[in-house]
């Protein structure tokens, strides 16, 4: 019996051991479904950390246009043990978009990083081109004020980001084109292949096989610099100066997450985001990585918001 005791305690010792030796988990929330190209990028950060900082996992909580999400990492426990995905649509849009928002985009979150940006780009029916004779943005700008609101241009619904850049666009170009919001991304696209609208700004990665196959005609990317994916392409702010507008992601956690967390869980994903692994796969989503420092991260979302205050505002967008 002694020695039944014995092997029971030295078991349960053992035991013990093991499960304080174990590493804490460590889960990435996204605010969206899986299989999109935030989850997709989630993901890849999540197998280059998980050296340095021991396993990661992800947790899909999408709803609410990204609110549901992003209020679970606001609301999680600042231990660095949850962060997650903060993107142009939770932490610029939603808080101008939504009358009820359940977080505070300004104050409920720590910046970790920046990690992504995807390049819009303003396409048009290339047959629809070709009966005007637009071959250039400074064509479009002036068939549309010289016909105004003959024009119409599509989007995936009031609010997304195309209704939003089409309507900084016709600000900025002092012109007037009719929107015409879909219900998605998909059902827009097929809209302007179809003929049915004239353009679009659409995400480069959905795009780019259409331009390609000549079925879509690029007329200027909507970064404020030319998109290395297609140089030949001018930006917009070539012909409206300032222009700029993109789908951006990136990482924060908790308001409350301590400094020094905040500094070393960003040493670790900065240098996933520069790997030549991560590097390529970003390519493949014609996507631009953008690396930066918790500081830098916070000022860019803070000048965001501001920015898309007067755009939601203007275009008169509203969720209840």
């Amino acid at each position: 019996m002694k020695g039944l005791a014995s092997l029971s305690i030295a078991t349960l010792a053992l035991s013990s051991s093991l499960a304080l030796a174990q590493p804490k988990v460590m889960r990435i929330i996204v605010p969206y479904a899986p299989g999109g190209p935030i989850d997709v990028t989630a993901r890849l950060m999540a197998e280059r950390v998980k050296d340095s900082l021991g396993p990661v996992i992800i947790e899909n909580r999408p709803g609410g246009g990204g609110n549901i999400g992003a209020d679970a990492i606001a609301k999680a426990t600042p231990d660095g043990l949850t962060v997650g995905i903060a993107a142009v649509a939770t932490h610029a849009i939603n808080p101008w978009l939504y009358s009820r928002m359940p977080y505070n985009a300004a104050t409920d979150f720590a910046p970790i990083t920046q990690m992504l940006r995807v390049p819009n780009v303003l396409v048009m029916n290339a047959d629809t081109a070709k009966r005007l004779n637009i071959n250039s943005l400074a064509d479009l700008i002036h068939y549309a004020r010289a016909n105004p609101a003959k024009l119409n241009y599509a989007s995936g619904g009031n609010g997304s980001a195309g209704h939003l850049a089409g309507e900084m666009f016709k600000a900025q170009a002092g012109i007037f084109a009719v929107h015409i919001p879909y219900n998605g991304g998909n059902p827009a696209q097929l809209a302007l292949l179809s003929g049915q609208v004239d353009f679009n700004f659409d995400n480069l990665a959905t795009a780019s096989s259409n331009i390609k196959a000549g079925k879509l005609k690029a007329l200027a990317v909507t970064t404020a610099s030319r998109s290395p994916v297609l140089p030949d392409v001018p930006a917009v702010a070539e012909t409206l100066k300032g222009f700029s507008i993109d789908t951006w992601w990136g990482l924060v956690a908790p308001a409350a997450t301590p400094k020094e967390v905040i500094t070393k869980l960003n040493q670790a994903f900065v240098a996933a985001l520069n790997s030549p692994e991560a590097k390529t796969r970003f390519a493949a989503l014609m996507a631009e990585p953008v690396a930066n420092t918790p500081e830098q991260f916070g000022a860019f979302m803070k000048a965001e918001l501001a920015k898309y205050e007067k755009v939601v505002k203007a275009s008169g967008a509203r969720v209840d």
